[in-house]
């Protein structure tokens, strides 16, 4: 425990931090399309999901071993320079939680882990292949196999049911979205709690605590899978209205469809160590789902507000990762504490905008437009 020093228990705090929004960040990946369809009343879909994104963080540590021993020198990584990149990830997940874009949570780490290395310790601490082959490669792959893959499930949903009873048709898919719902929730436990897992093992490896090749013990498996799983209990509802009635009109066999597809790729990543970002594989899946369904209304105009933040998130996050980084470099204990500061005061003054525009369990599925309002509601609800 001697290794355990005051900065090092600060990052593992943050690192859970992280975890948290990343839960409620993404739970849309896996329940927007039943939530959307009915399948699922709102409160029990993030309550299922949280269960099995719990469970999910045991099945696996591939991901995990690529982030704590892959895309970064851990000889060369400091606490320090592993907490300025979380600041970077936790603020980047906030602003586009505020205003309903789901991007890549996944991404925003792995942004503000790079930016806050590069300028902590150089380039030379980044190891730029293992970027490409397990971050930048699945990044533009994945959305595309995920949407190919829901497509012609949603064509063949469609033609072996054509003769069925229309509503017989959506009772069966809803049920079955259950089951699928599901799968996609215990795949998102697997592959982003592992994410976490690695940033925490990556610090204890820095500070000497775990040997260079060492994967993430048992108690940083339970508490970064207990931290996704109450950021998830919590509901992303602001993304998960977009997610479920911004892309398309959602109807459940497109929904089964699209948690089927999103299950596959994102179990297949895992069991690979490809630390992909579940949520442009769900946004994949339900774009092809769109595009599957005859006469199906697809928003490109949301596709392309989607498409821009996921192009934009790993720049932006390394950049407040690197600012973070030379505060703490130059300042050393003081600029640690200004920059938890800062970071604090931007997440407290986001929180406190975004109940301008409550989204919750009750109003989720009744648009599919996220706007902030210039003056508070006469009752304020919960916003998460």
């Amino acid at each position: 425990m001697d290794h355990i020093t005051f900065l090092v228990a600060v990052v593992i705090v943050t690192a859970l931090a992280f975890d948290f929004t990343n839960g409620f960040h993404d739970t849309a990946n896996a329940m927007a399309t039943s939530i959307a369809t009915g399948a699922l009343k709102p409160k029990t879909a993030v309550l299922i999901s949280g269960v099995l994104n719990l469970v999910g963080a045991f099945l696996s540590t591939e991901v995990a071993k690529t982030i704590s021993g892959g895309i970064v020198n851990d000889a060369k990584v400091t606490p320090a320079m592993i907490f300025a990149g979380l600041v970077g990830a936790i603020l980047w997940n906030l602003v586009t939680w505020l205003v309903g874009l789901p991007s890549s949570s996944s991404h925003a780490l792995f942004g503000g882990l790079i930016g806050a290395v590069w300028v902590g310790a150089g380039s030379g601490a980044i190891n730029f292949d293992k970027v490409v082959e397990k971050i930048i490669i699945p990044a533009f792959a994945s959305p595309v196999v995920a949407g190919v893959a829901a497509l012609i499930a949603t064509y063949c949903a469609y033609k072996l049911t054509a003769r069925g009873r229309a509503d017989s048709v959506a009772k069966g898919f809803r049920l079955g979205q259950i089951g699928s719902a599901s799968l996609v929730s215990l795949a998102h436990g697997t592959n982003d709690a592992q994410k976490t897992m690695g940033i925490i093992t990556l610090t204890l490896i820095s500070v000497g605590a775990l040997p260079g090749d060492a994967g993430p013990p048992v108690w940083v498996i339970f508490t970064a899978g207990l931290a996704i799983a109450l950021g998830t209990y919590i509901g992303g509802w602001r993304i998960i209205r977009t997610m479920g009635k911004g892309l398309t009109e959602i109807q459940s066999p497109q929904g089964f469809a699209a948690e089927t597809a999103s299950t596959a790729v994102i179990l297949t990543s895992a069991h690979m160590g490809f630390a992909l970002s579940t949520t442009q594989v769900a946004s994949g899946s339900i774009l092809g789902a769109g595009v599957g369904r005859r006469l199906a209304e697809v928003r490109w105009g949301v596709a392309g507000r989607m498409v821009a933040a996921w192009v934009i998130t790993l720049p932006s996050a390394a950049l407040v990762g690197g600012i973070s980084a030379a505060a703490v470099k130059h300042g050393g204990n003081f600029g640690t504490v200004v920059v938890a500061l800062v970071g604090a005061a931007l997440a407290t003054g986001i929180v406190l905008l975004s109940r301008r525009n409550p989204i919750d369990a009750k109003n989720v599925n009744d648009g599919h437009e996220v706007a902030i309002r210039t003056t508070p509601p006469s009752n304020v609800g919960t916003a998460a």
